[in-house]
């Protein structure tokens, strides 16, 4: 299966102020060093870190040379580290950014973060753009607010790929959509791909905004640029907070027909001359056409795997493999479900309710594991994904008697602070439903992983 990774939605860690020490492996250069968590590196060679570009950029060869401050007795002193080819210097940083995240200067119309509920905790409404996050860490970015010196960094970096969000391409629709700055994103990503840079790029699709005609000029004007390897198109998507849109294609089955017909030709023209697919839709489009989702050969080796491309498919193709290849483990699960008479269930939002019954069939033809789907009642709208669900709606839609049930709770409902999007905590959400009877166990949601998961659970149930 692809990758599968966790977002971290809005940690709620302070932002970092300076290349602050996390750890220290032991025995590596930066531990004979004397170097210890919590120390702050100031220079490397001479040069102050903004982030961890800078840190791999200077610290590249086999020496370096760093000034570290210490602030248990406000000490700065001077310390050199010396290498062995292809050892790693045995230090980690509290965050990639040494000197704060580049934020948006945007005023787009389909903003999530404008959609929140009020409550919602004020981390969320972090409205991050930062070039370095789309290189290290695979946020899209509009690039509006990348200076010139910025720019030319990213090339002379070959901080390749960069994933961007395009939108639209003519400029009054992109003015519209965006705001004022949107202008300079374009000017920003053509000197990108004048200088090599590969580009994973992204359309949010508004009905009647930027679909259509405007959809297809901003195809053509892609095509145009074999620098941009990939193109994901992925549905507005709106809460019931927005003031905007209340409808979007998930209410509207032949709009997203529409859109499926409309990549057709280019799909094909890029697979015949390229041997890609290049322009792919998100599982949403599929979803909500009632079409069956592509084959995995349609998506290039999942290169936007977390921007919804693909997942359905991945998901699908693992269930198939684990059919043939873990048999035995499907049985032996299924026979202990039996014998200890426990019904299981997978959370998950009602998008993937149906490619999950699929793996729920294979794990127990008898009906004893099922999917749990969870309504968003939380954010409304027609939000419906496995990662946005959040504890108030998971405790209420559960039943309160949970004795005999095993439940598996989504890994990426949580962030890395293995907080819940409404802030709840995955150790108060576990107590609770151990509380109702419960046994809990949380997992990646992939066949797989689910597999290892319940295993582990039963053998110590």
């Amino acid at each position: 299966m692809a990758e599968q990774k966790r977002a971290d939605y809005a940690s709620t860690r302070p932002q970092a102020d300076g290349a602050w020490v996390a750890a220290v492996e032991e025995g590596s250069p930066a531990w004979e060093a004397g170097i210890e968590p919590g120390m702050r590196i100031e220079r490397v060679n001479g040069a102050v870190p903004r982030d961890l570009i800078d840190w791999r950029w200077e610290a590249d060869g086999a020496c370096c040379e760093l000034e570290v401050f210490d602030p248990r007795d406000g000490t700065t002193t001077p310390c050199e580290l010396w290498r062995e080819p292809g050892q790693d210097w045995g230090v980690d940083f509290t965050d990639v950014l040494f000197d704060g995240i580049r934020t948006c200067v945007n005023a787009c119309q389909f903003c999530f973060m404008a959609m929140l509920p009020p409550e919602a905790r004020a981390t969320l409404t972090l409205r991050d753009d930062d070039y370095r996050l789309s290189f290290l860490q695979g946020n899209f970015v509009t690039l509006t607010n990348v200076s010139d010196d910025e720019a030319e960094r990213i090339v002379t970096c070959g901080l390749s790929p960069m994933n961007v969000s395009i939108h639209a391409i003519t400029p009054e629709v992109r003015r519209d959509l965006i705001g004022r700055r949107a202008d300079r994103g374009i000017e920003v990503l053509e000197q990108l791909l004048a200088g090599g840079i590969e580009v994973h790029a992204q359309i949010v699709l508004c009905p009647g905004i930027n679909d259509g005609d405007e959809l297809a000029a901003t195809l053509d004007w892609v095509e145009a640029r074999p620098g941009i390897t990939s193109l994901a198109i992925v549905p507005l998507g709106y809460t019931k907070h927005s003031r905007r849109f209340k409808s979007s294609y998930s209410d509207d089955v032949e709009a997203s027909r529409a859109v499926v017909r409309l990549l057709e030709p280019y799909q094909e023209r890029a697979r015949r001359t390229l041997g890609i697919t290049r322009f792919q839709l998100s599982d949403e489009f599929y979803v909500d056409a009632g079409l069956p989702v592509p084959p995995a050969a349609t998506y290039d080796g999942y290169p936007q795997f977390y921007d919804g491309i693909g997942m359905l498919r991945s998901f699908l193709d693992e269930t198939a493999l684990v059919a043939q290849g873990r048999h035995d483990d499907l049985r032996r699960i299924d026979d202990a479900l039996a014998e200890k008479d426990l019904r299981l269930e997978l959370v998950c939002g009602e998008a993937a309710a149906e490619t999950i019954d699929v793996f729920c069939r294979e794990l127990s033809p008898a009906g004893r594991v099922r999917t749990r789907a969870i309504r968003n009642d939380y954010f409304g709208g027609d939000v419906n994904v496995t990662g946005l669900i959040v504890s108030e709606d998971l405790l209420a839609q559960l039943p309160a008697d949970l004795i005999g049930t095993i439940v598996v709770l989504p890994e990426v409902m949580f962030n890395f602070d293995r907080l819940t999007l409404d802030g709840d905590t995955q150790d108060h959400i576990v107590d609770e439903l151990r509380s109702r009877g419960a046994l809990v166990t949380v997992s990646v949601p992939n066949p797989g992983d689910y597999l290892d998961a319940i295993l582990s659970l039963l053998k110590n149930a």
